[in-house]
């Protein structure tokens, strides 16, 4: 009996786990030296979303949007995360900072 009543328990655990937790959508930004790939992504509206940001780049690269209200500086060769609560439907423009002569990339939530 002792032992069931422990299965119950490691189940209740389980279940309240954050490993069971529902995970946010994760996307890939790169920048590159003034490119950002992909130029443009879909992303659920409603949701919360993760953006992993790497800069592959000999150059520091500075992920900006007005319409988000966000900005991170990325070093040559580093990683980050940038995590968005969630979005309205619609088009949410970003550009490099550091490379104005860039097209701006764009995020479009749906």
């Amino acid at each position: 009996m002792v032992r069931f009543a422990q299965l119950i328990a490691l189940g209740f655990g389980l279940m309240l786990s954050p490993a069971f937790a529902d995970e946010p959508n994760t996307f890939k930004i790169e920048f590159n030296d003034g490119k950002i790939t992909p130029l443009e992504i879909t992303v659920p509206a409603g949701q919360r979303i993760t953006l992993e940001l790497s800069n592959i780049g000999n150059t520091p690269a500075e992920f900006e949007s007005r319409e988000l209200s966000k900005e991170k500086v990325l070093a040559p060769k580093t990683q980050s995360t940038m995590i968005l609560r969630t979005l309205d439907a619609g088009r949410y423009e970003f550009v490099d900072d550091f490379h104005p002569e860039a097209p701006p990339a764009i995020i479009i939530a749906k």
